[in-house]
């Protein structure tokens, strides 16, 4: 048995029962990156001596007497766009090269409190967008990782790590999740902090987890699910329940729609086929659902709002380095400089009007099943793949679980998204619980 293959809930157990210790684990995790970090590529900060202090700490600790947290002892990897007390911050681009951050951000610090191993920084597209890094997918390093959280994503899929930590603005949590075959998880937003992130548009920023089981998803965010006054999207409400309520069988059998979304035209036809195997499987249990034809607009929407707010965040860095920034991303905060007022605020309008809409679903349907990738991942290193079947559930705010169930005509991952109502995240864990026991059957 190799530590590094188990997943985090069942490591969590065994470090309970004292039957394994975290420098045993993370030896094995630091092992495994040896063997395959050459070829992934996933990792852009990484310290042996920094990780095996941390839990050789988290050891001293238990056999203390002292109060063990959910996540004691389990290695974290972090998308390097986290401010962390003890790694580099780069953002991904030469123009934040050698930052240093003097604090952890809100989401390493709750990982801390939790007992969690803070393994080393992952790496991100440049600046969270588009313009890749180095990482590759572990299924074909032929294949993009997805991005931006492409480091996390591949990290979670190569057994490194069993858990990671990203971001996602567009579908930088559940693309590179699909595309790498692992559970990736973009919760309300509003409900884990962003302070010490990377900011790229506050509308839509949202923090995401990567795990290899639906547990382990829960086991992760639970603890970072606390309020924030820091973060203007929060608001102090008592965090959602994952773990408890996902445990629970639904009262009645729920209700899923499979929406198609306006962008079903850009799915590959082998992802329709498998998507129509999967619906056919349940038996005519799930209802095909068209939504209304305003959402044709959501992504011209999200790119109003995604544009003008990467214009204004990234503005100094435009301004001082625009040599050093890659063509995309130039265009993108060139087209954003140009988005009036009025626009801009018609987009943010629009999007919660989206929203108001999606809660008329929701009301007859408990969740939506749809595609998370046009197809599996695309061959080539140059991009990063379409976020399309992302957009619109990034742009209204809505939780996503990507569920990695079907495989691609080439055998790599290709996984389904499964959507819920905003703050109803609980709900949705037992929604996707109960639909993949639907599918072991």
């Amino acid at each position: 048995m190799n530590l590094a293959d188990l997943t985090a809930s069942q490591l969590a157990r065994m470090i309970d029962a004292g039957e394994i210790t975290s420098s045993a684990l993370v030896e094995a995790c630091l092992s495994r990156i040896g063997e395959k970090e050459d070829e992934v590529r996933a990792w852009t900060h990484l310290d042996r001596d920094l990780a095996m202090k941390q839990a050789a700490a988290r050891d001293a600790s238990r056999a203390a007497g002292q109060p063990c947290g959910p996540l004691h002892g389990i290695p974290v990897g972090i998308k390097d766009i986290f401010d962390t007390a003890d790694y580099p911050t780069e953002n991904g681009t030469p123009l934040h090269e050698g930052r240093t951050p003097a604090k952890d951000c809100t989401v390493v610090a709750r990982l801390r409190e939790a007992g969690a191993v803070i393994l080393g920084k992952t790496v991100t597209t440049e600046l969270a967008v588009y313009s890749p890094g180095k990482t590759r997918n572990p299924h074909d390093l032929t294949r993009t990782p997805g991005g931006s959280s492409s480091g996390s994503a591949a990290a979670v899929a190569a057994s490194m790590t069993p858990l990671a930590v990203g971001t996602q603005t567009n579908g930088s949590v559940i693309r590179p999740a699909s595309f790498c075959g692992v559970f990736g998880y973009k919760p309300t937003q509003g409900l884990i902090s962003r302070h010490g992130v990377l900011r790229q548009s506050p509308p839509l920023d949202t923090v995401g987890v990567f795990a290899r089981s639906l547990e382990d998803l829960a086991l992760i965010a639970g603890p970072l699910m606390s309020y924030d006054d820091r973060d203007p999207a929060m608001q102090p409400r008592t965090a959602p329940q994952i773990a408890r309520i996902m445990a629970q069988e639904p009262p009645v059998e729920p209700d899923i729609a499979f929406v198609r979304t306006p962008v079903w035209g850009q799915a590959e036809e082998t992802t329709k086929d498998a998507m129509r195997e999967l619906i056919e499987h349940f038996g005519g249990r799930i209802a095909l659902v068209d939504l209304p034809p305003d959402f044709e607009a959501a992504l011209d929407t999200q790119r109003t709002i995604m544009e003008a707010d990467l214009a204004y965040s990234f503005a100094r860095e435009y301004r001082d380095g625009k040599d050093k920034i890659s063509k995309v991303l130039c265009e993108m905060i060139e087209r954003g400089q140009k988005v009036l007022a009025t626009e801009y605020h018609a987009a943010i309008a629009r999007a919660e009007a989206f929203n108001q809409e999606l809660g008329e679903v929701f009301q007859e349907y408990d969740a939506i099943l749809t595609p998370s990738t046009a197809g599996e991942a695309p061959v080539g290193l140059d991009k990063t793949g379409s976020p399309a079947f992302c957009t619109l559930w990034t742009l209204c705010g809505v939780p996503a679980i990507n569920l990695p169930v079907l495989q691609g005509p080439n055998g790599m991952p290709l996984g389904v998204q499964l959507v819920g109502p905003r703050y109803d995240d609980a709900r949705l864990f037992r929604n996707a619980r109960w639909l993949l026991g639907e599918l072991e059957d």
